[in-house]
């Protein structure tokens, strides 16, 4: 795809070229030799023009990003039905986006208890980003529902290191290990406002540019993937000096 772009673009250089140097319009084939000889003799343009190019989409889906941080800051960092961990006063939040199914945001858990443990001042908003399986949304629900007894933190961490899947069965067998009401869970787990909390937060994801987890927004920066420490703590410092 990124090739077929970038030989449209060449063709429509190549044809005022070959315009020019004939009476005529020039043919398909005229502009198919122009294209291919001046590959041949310089086929780093190639590599030159998809490099270029991915840095222009990344640029413009930063700026998107930053647009949607500032007009959406709110929702983002102080939602009343988004959990909160770290310091609930803490000088920066760190917003992630996360799948209790996704691999890698396991792998980022540990990454990002040893951040906050070793940064005080820091303070996490968990937005659920349910995308991988049907029990994505059900594992959501469950770690939202134990908010309501008091219990996210100790939800979150155990479907975090829990594996495989997550069905409902599975759920409630983690919520009672850690002494959760389960029919109380149950019955809150399809209340209206969490179905809602988990589709605002879908939305949000959307709206931002992420298709994938983990993504964190620190400051005005989306950041995706699985990084490490070193890159979380860099953003949290850039993003306290304002």
């Amino acid at each position: 795809m990124r090739l077929t772009r970038f030989l449209i673009a060449l063709t429509l250089v190549a044809l005022p070229v070959a315009a020019s140097a004939q009476s005529t319009p020039p043919d398909r084939e005229a502009i198919e030799k122009i294209i291919k000889e001046y590959l041949m003799k310089n086929p780093e343009v190639i590599i030159e023009a998809v490099q270029e190019l991915e840095k222009r989409q990344a640029s413009a889906r930063d700026q998107a990003a930053q647009q949607t941080i500032a007009q959406r800051k709110a929702e983002l960092v102080s939602d009343p039905g988004t959990p909160v961990g770290g310091n609930p006063d803490g000088d920066v939040t760190i917003v992630e986006f996360f799948d209790y199914h996704c691999g890698y945001c396991k792998r980022a858990h540990p990454t990002m208890q040893s951040v906050v443990k070793g940064d005080p001042k820091i303070r996490i908003a968990y937005k659920q980003m349910p995308i991988l399986t049907p029990n994505s949304r059900v594992a959501a629900a469950g770690a939202l529902a134990a908010a309501r007894q008091g219990k996210y933190m100790e939800m979150h961490n155990a479907l975090m290191e829990a594996r495989g899947e997550l069905t409902k069965d599975r759920v409630m067998q983690i919520a009672a290990g850690i002494k959760l009401d389960t029919d109380k869970l149950a019955k809150d787990m399809a209340a209206p406002d969490i179905v809602q909390q988990i589709d605002r937060s879908l939305e949000l994801a959307k709206a931002l540019g992420i298709d994938g987890t983990p993504a964190f927004v620190i400051g005005n920066k989306v950041i995706p993937g699985a990084v490490d420490a070193s890159t979380i703590q860099a953003a949290v410092a850039e993003a306290r000096k304002g």
